[in-house]
């Protein structure tokens, strides 16, 4: 199967339907079917068979155009991030060899300096008003057929390139085919079933791989919703104009819904289904969340090698969660249906239930590999087995338990400390909104604790308050030596918490 497969079947099938809508307008399956079929065609006119095609841009129509009709084209959809610096775009473009880049009209003056270092780029294509040395989106895929042209691509063949988002040095290009992408949606649609009645706004920004949801949606025949760029406001006026029915968000956006002024303005009983991911989630902030919304949230465990979650925690376990199984709230969950997830240690063998080791995914969903980094893609397999470079432990019960990243871990004096495990203290203090739990270098110890923290507006809290709170729950050296008080948290697009940037910030401290 190939990606661009499911509008296909829903364009052929209820052609009338609704797929998209975005500000007052809407489009249907049918309308985007022949869009897809134009973008393919169009991308075919200005190139070949595995070239790759950047695009730089917010959750626009055309974004989900090219999510399909790129790889249509047998070529590979390249994401930027639209919140990296115009070097980066340029650094990313260059590795990634890209012949075709389709830009937002707003992202236009900020790269255009470094365009001319992207050697292999030929055609820039502009999402909205189009200049003399680069034509608009709308003239180049309008004036393309609209009629399917079979290509025989290779289901084997890369649909998308993602790179990493770089939180350790430069970033990696995950190269997701079609099969990936697909096995992908498809493991989500069995564990998760909402049916063609679905409405799902999609908050996450198209540029990251939690895009798959929008498939996930086409495939049950349901609706997508485009929230431009997250705003809280903005999310919660869009859930009651359109009656939305599921959404999915990362554990910060989630909070920042929670903590907004005017939650209780908004009428959001229409929800159904909220998930969470990208990083891992407070209890705290999840238990909020509950209270608010009641046991209709569900989340799972994936990242962008994986095309999507492999481990599914769905709303029944949250439910079982709310009823005295509090242990659950750590939980991401059980393998999905068509993936096998293991615990190992260092010397590949599974860990037994309650061990902390690295889990390691293998399946039809696991990324071709890195583009043009032979040697990343090598130490990322063994035996076939994609190391995650997530350390967990499961129970008896088979449930998995994120402790923490293979980077992130702190030793300090001989003892591991997993930065999770402090932070979800530090979350039960009522001051705090964020909290991230670093190693600073420490000639005595190896690495100090340290705390970084963000405070709700209003609040107040000292660096004795936080340690006091730790100490009373933990062993004393997993106690941070520092807390340190900023006002926002750096974070991916993805509203992941980028802790090497807080290492930098404070290592001199």
């Amino acid at each position: 199967m190939l990606i661009g497969d499911v509008v296909r079947w829903h364009g052929h099938k209820t052609p009338g339907k609704e797929a998209i809508r975005w500000d007052d307008r809407s489009m249907t399956y049918g309308e985007l079917l022949a869009r897809v079929n134009r973008v393919s065609n169009a991308m075919a006119n200005l190139g070949k068979a595995g070239d790759r095609v950047g695009i730089l841009a917010e959750n626009l129509t055309e974004y989900v155009e090219c999510y399909y009709g790129v790889p249509d084209a047998g070529m590979a959809l390249n994401f930027l991030n639209y919140r990296l610096h115009p070097k980066e775009w340029a650094w990313i473009l260059n590795n990634a060899e890209a012949n075709i880049l389709v830009v937002q009209e707003k992202f236009l003056e900020a790269i255009e300096p470094h365009l001319a270092g992207c050697e292999t780029l030929k055609h820039v294509i502009v999402i909205g008003k189009g200049t003399e040395k680069y034509p608009s989106y709308e003239d180049v895929v309008g004036a393309a057929s609209p009629d399917y042209v079979d290509r025989n691509v290779d289901e084997d063949s890369t649909a998308w390139l993602l790179y990493t988002s770089g939180t350790t040095g430069f970033p990696k290009g995950a190269m997701l085919t079609h099969r990936n992408l697909m096995v992908a949606a498809l493991n989500s649609v069995i564990e998760y079933s909402y049916g063609n009645l679905e409405r799902n706004l999609v908050a996450f920004p198209l540029c990251h791989v939690s895009g798959y949801s929008v498939t996930c949606t086409f495939f049950r025949g349901g609706m997508i919703v485009l929230c431009p760029m997250f705003e809280p406001e903005l999310w919660m006026q869009l859930v009651e104009k359109h009656r939305i029915t599921t959404t999915a968000m990362a554990p910060t956006m989630l909070n920042f819904i929670l903590q907004h002024a005017n939650l209780e303005k908004y009428d959001l009983s229409s929800l159904t289904g909220i998930g969470y991911g990208a990083a891992a989630m407070p209890v705290e902030v999840l238990r909020t969340a509950i209270k608010k919304f009641g046991p209709i949230v569900f989340s799972g465990f994936g990242m962008t090698e994986l095309g999507g979650n492999v481990l599914t925690f769905p709303k029944s376990d949250h439910e079982r969660a709310t009823k005295g199984e509090d242990h659950l709230l750590l939980s991401c969950g059980k393998p999905m249906v068509m993936a096998e997830v293991k615990v190992v240690d260092e010397n590949m063998v599974e860990c037994p239930p309650g061990v902390v080791g690295e889990i390691i995914v293998r399946g039809e969903q696991t990324l071709l590999g890195y583009f043009r980094n032979e040697e990343g893609t090598k130490k990322s397999y063994t035996d076939g087995w994609f190391h995650s470079g997530d350390m967990a432990k499961r129970d008896e019960e088979g449930f998995f338990y994120i402790v923490d990243r293979m980077k992130d871990m702190i030793l300090t004096g001989g003892e591991n400390v997993y930065s999770r495990e402090v932070e979800e203290v530090i979350y039960t203090h009522p001051a705090v909104s964020e909290a991230a739990v670093i190693g600073l270098p420490d000639p005595t110890w190896g690495e100090n604790v340290c705390a970084v923290i963000v405070l709700k507006p209003g609040m107040t809290a000292t660096e004795s308050d936080i340690i006091m709170a730790v100490r009373d729950r933990l062993a004393g050296y997993k106690k941070p030596k520092r807390v340190f008080f900023i006002d926002e948290m750096p974070k991916t697009v993805s509203g992941k918490l980028i802790k090497k940037d807080l290492r930098e910030r404070f290592k001199d401290a």
